[in-house]
């Protein structure tokens, strides 16, 4: 008998179910807020009051696009942690009602394992593309800068992660100071790719072994355009494009250098990347390179599993779900990988 399970994700600003069958993804909703933008990054309360307002609805059509009635249901998987709490208790709350009233039980995943496991979503209609474990994984988000060996779906070891900034924050910190707007990521990327990445050259920390640090090049591009600002104010404006093509392209090659050490290191030729900033158009371009060179086993999530979404919770759900795991109804959420 197949297992169906929903996945639910609220650890951020997006709300999101998704519903798969065997790992088959049937649906996959998601319900964006716009209202941070207006503030230049998540506001915490917003998110978790928007996360209120969405959770029944987005539950509710995940169910409808799959043909999937809620007895039919196997198990029901959500996002325990790491993310902001309030958004998090929303999703978890609404997973124990749910298992509760449905009598089936409920699964906590972490989340970044979701974004780890994206490639193990499988499509109707569409090959199957999956790394072969062990594989070596790129997490890179918001929040986190990782590389991961995965050894089977359930077991993991961080080899690296960053010391200080996630590059994700360094994309938008940068842009909110330059004055380019939030999420910083996706606006650089659309930049870069219309600039000269060789014009301006910014300095890259000398971090020992896989870990990684992004404060520095951060501080050294935003002294770079304060300090031309003052000979020129409209110095931002002519040459954004450029700037933003050598800044973009500084943060991949100290990402790149560490992943083609971790590969050297361990052996390890299936490489995969995860997390929103795995949708950068550079990132991607430069793993794909560096595979062909290199002789990797390349896999890059479609864009649709870069960002937060349901179906990496539900297939991470499914693994634990078959390893006999169970989550009791007095879990609560976690903010801190730490904790988890």
């Amino acid at each position: 008998m197949a297992d169906i399970i929903l996945g639910i994700e609220s650890s951020c600003d997006d709300t999101s179910a998704a519903v798969l069958k065997d790992r088959v993804l049937l649906s996959n909703v998601i319900a964006s807020q716009q209202v941070h933008k207006d503030y230049g990054g998540v506001v915490p309360e917003l998110a978790s009051r928007a996360h209120e307002v969405n959770i029944v609805p987005v539950v509710s059509r995940a169910l409808e696009l799959a043909g999937v009635q809620p007895e039919e249901l196997t198990a029901i998987a959500f996002t325990r942690g790491p993310g902001l709490l309030g958004s998090l208790l929303v999703g978890t709350s609404f997973a124990k009602a749910m298992g509760l009233a449905l009598d089936i039980p409920i699964i906590m995943v972490n989340h970044l394992q979701g974004h780890i496991l994206a490639n193990f979503v499988r499509q109707p209609d569409k090959p199957v593309h999956e790394p072969s474990f062990p594989y070596l994984c790129l997490l890179v988000s918001g929040g986190n800068s990782q590389i991961v060996r995965v050894d089977d779906p359930l077991h993991f070891e961080i080899l690296g992660q960053t010391i200080d900034d996630a590059v994700g924050e360094a994309f938008d910190k940068c842009s909110k100071m330059m004055g380019l707007g939030y999420p910083g990521g996706p606006i650089i990327d659309k930049l870069a790719q219309q600039g000269d990445p060789d014009r301006f050259h910014f300095a890259k920390p000398n971090i020992p072994g896989l870990d990684y640090s992004f404060s520095g090049i951060k501080t050294s591009l935003l002294y770079f355009v304060r300090d031309e600002m003052a000979k020129d104010p409209q110095f931002m404006e002519k040459n954004k494009e450029d700037i933003c093509a050598g800044f973009q392209k500084a943060l991949i090659d100290i990402l790149m250098k560490k992943l083609i050490l971790a590969a050297r290191q361990t052996g390890i030729r299936d490489i995969t990347i995860g997390g929103g900033v795995s949708a950068n158009s550079g990132l991607r371009k430069a793993i794909e390179a560096e595979g062909r060179k290199r002789g990797w086993n390349t896999f890059l999530p479609e864009f649709k599993f870069t960002t937060d979404n349901a179906a990496m919770i539900a297939v991470a759900g499914y693994f634990h779900y078959q390893a006999g795991e169970r989550t009791p109804l007095d879990v609560a959420p976690v903010s801190r990988i730490a904790d988890y």
